[in-house]
């Protein structure tokens, strides 16, 4: 498997890279029974951003998966607090929480949307737009998050990291990341409809020592990526997915993916 191993400082580069992720954070990935597992939403720049405004009305899926026990929270969202979400934890193992949001709408401006195409890699769109003379045309986009975290309940393992939850754009690790240290090989699924994602650029982030690097990869044919663990801490991956929309009202729909677990050092 052929892999892209380039890193980018983003401190160096953060106007460049103008990002738009969105992920699952929590200050911990690892736990022990009876403790209080909290996590919140974010949105931005350099695996840092700031806390996303997404409210319960605009979640679609909020649930916890736990060996064969799904359980879904979007009761126990916590509106203008602090902490989105927390919760006790009873059980050991290995959990999983998906999230999907409804599409939201957006316009760009002409400039502005061929430029965000080319820093995400969105070829076909861009060439779709050149070909068909709207280059100076307004983005039109629905846009909709897909994201995971996977963490640790006390010392017993599971493959319950493994499990498919469902969403459109989807992404997989390969090994649990509760086995994962400093130096070891990782590997990566991307689903798109259940189906292995071809040539997408996946974006592998790590964040240590108040550095954040970024590692861009290309899917191969049976969506896979593979890299290394050089440091400990939190992680993301993310790819973003853009097809012709459905709905008249825009041109296009994009599908916004991430997974984020943590390393122990």
């Amino acid at each position: 498997m052929k892999r892209c191993l380039v890193f980018v400082t983003l401190s160096a580069l953060s106007i460049v890279l103008q990002a738009h992720e969105f992920w699952i954070s929590s200050s911990r990935y690892y736990y022990s029974i009876g403790e209080t597992f909290a996590m919140d939403l974010r949105v931005g720049e350099d695996f840092i951003g700031e806390i996303s405004p997404v409210t319960k009305d605009r979640l679609e899926k909020l649930e916890l998966y736990q060996q064969q026990k799904i359980q879904d929270l979007r009761s126990l969202v916590r509106e203008g607090s602090k902490e989105f979400l927390a919760f006790p934890l009873n059980e050991e193992g290995s959990h999983v929480i998906a999230l999907q949001t409804t599409p939201s709408y957006i316009e760009l401006e002409a400039e502005k949307f061929n430029a965000y195409l080319k820093e995400d890699a969105l070829d076909e769109a861009y060439s779709s737009r050149r070909k068909n003379n709207q280059l100076d045309k307004l983005g039109k986009e629905f846009y909709a998050r897909y994201s995971k975290m996977i963490f640790q309940v006390g010392n017993k393992t599971d493959d319950g990291y493994k499990r498919p939850v469902g969403l459109p754009l989807e992404i997989f690790v390969e090994q649990n990341p509760a086995a994962l240290k400093v130096g070891s090989k990782v590997s990566f699924k991307i689903t798109w409809d259940g189906k292995p994602l071809f040539g997408a650029r996946v974006s592998v982030w790590n964040r240590h020592n108040n550095r954040t690097t970024r590692q861009p990869i290309f899917t191969q044919q049976d969506g896979r990526i593979e890299t290394h663990i050089s440091n400990p801490g939190p992680w993301m991956v993310s790819v973003v997915k853009m097809v012709p929309s459905k709905d008249p009202k825009a041109d296009w729909q994009s599908y916004w993916g991430s997974l984020t677990f943590g390393v122990k050092p």
